[in-house]
C-alpha cells in the first residue's frame, strides 16, 4: 500500500472517530445515527462500514481512543510522582476525578458498558493494577497478598465509584465523598 493511500485511510478513520466521539459525548450513543457523524465528517456510510463494520464498531474505536488517553494521563501521574506509592494513590484519585468529565461519563462509563459489555478493556486496567501492586509488595510498601484478587477488588471499587459519581445529580459532592473514602482504603492497604 502506498504511503498516500495509508494516509487517506488513517485520515478517514480519524475523521469518523472524531465526529462520532463528539456525537456520542453530546447526544449519547442511542440518540445518534450513523448519518449524523458520517455527514459531519464529510463521508458516507460506506466509509463507516468499511472501517468499523457498524455503529457499535465505531463506538468501540472511540472507547479505545478514550481509554488510551486515560491510560496516558494516569501514566504521566505515576511518572511524575515522588515515589511508587504516591503514584499509585494519585492514579486511583485521578480515576475518580475523571468521572467528572462529561465525555468520559457519557461514553466510557454509561454507553460503552451498556452497548459493548465487557470488552476486555477492564482486564487491561486490572492487569496494570496487578503489576503495580506486585511491585509495591516486592518493595515492601504494602503487605503481601494475592495481587490478582487485590487488583480486581481495587479496580471494581474504582469503577463502581466512578459510575456512582457519573450518574448522580450532584457529581461534585459524590466525588468528594468518593475521594474521602478512597483515602481510608488506601491507608488501610499500606498498613
Amino acid at each position: 500500500m502506498s504511503r498516500a493511500r495509508a494516509e487517506i485511510i488513517e485520515d478517514t478513520r480519524a475523521r469518523l472517530i472524531a465526529s462520532a466521539r463528539l456525537a456520542f459525548a453530546t447526544q449519547g450513543y442511542a440518540n445518534t445515527s450513523m448519518d449524523d457523524f458520517t455527514a459531519r465528517a464529510g463521508l458516507t456510510r460506506g466509509a463507516l462500514y468499511h472501517h468499523f463494520g457498524d455503529k457499535k464498531g465505531l463506538l468501540a474505536a472511540v472507547v479505545a481512543q478514550l481509554d488510551g488517553e486515560m491510560d496516558a494521563h494516569l501514566q504521566r501521574l505515576s511518572d511524575e510522582a515522588s515515589d511508587p506509592w504516591s503514584g499509585f494513590c494519585e492514579r486511583c484519585r485521578a480515576y475518580l476525578r475523571m468521572a467528572q468529565d462529561a465525555e468520559i461519563q457519557r461514553i466510557v462509563l454509561q454507553d460503552a458498558p451498556a452497548v459493548l459489555g465487557d470488552t476486555g478493556s477492564q482486564q487491561h486496567c486490572v492487569e496494570s493494577l496487578r503489576q503495580r501492586l506486585d511491585a509495591l509488595m516486592h518493595n515492601g510498601v504494602i503487605p503481601q497478598a494475592p495481587s490478582a484478587a487485590l487488583a480486581q477488588l481495587i479496580n471494581g471499587s474504582l469503577v463502581n465509584t466512578a459510575l456512582w459519581i457519573a450518574r448522580d445529580a450532584h457529581p461534585g459532592e459524590r466525588l468528594e465523598e468518593g475521594l474521602q473514602s478512597l483515602e481510608l482504603l488506601l491507608r488501610g492497604l499500606k498498613q
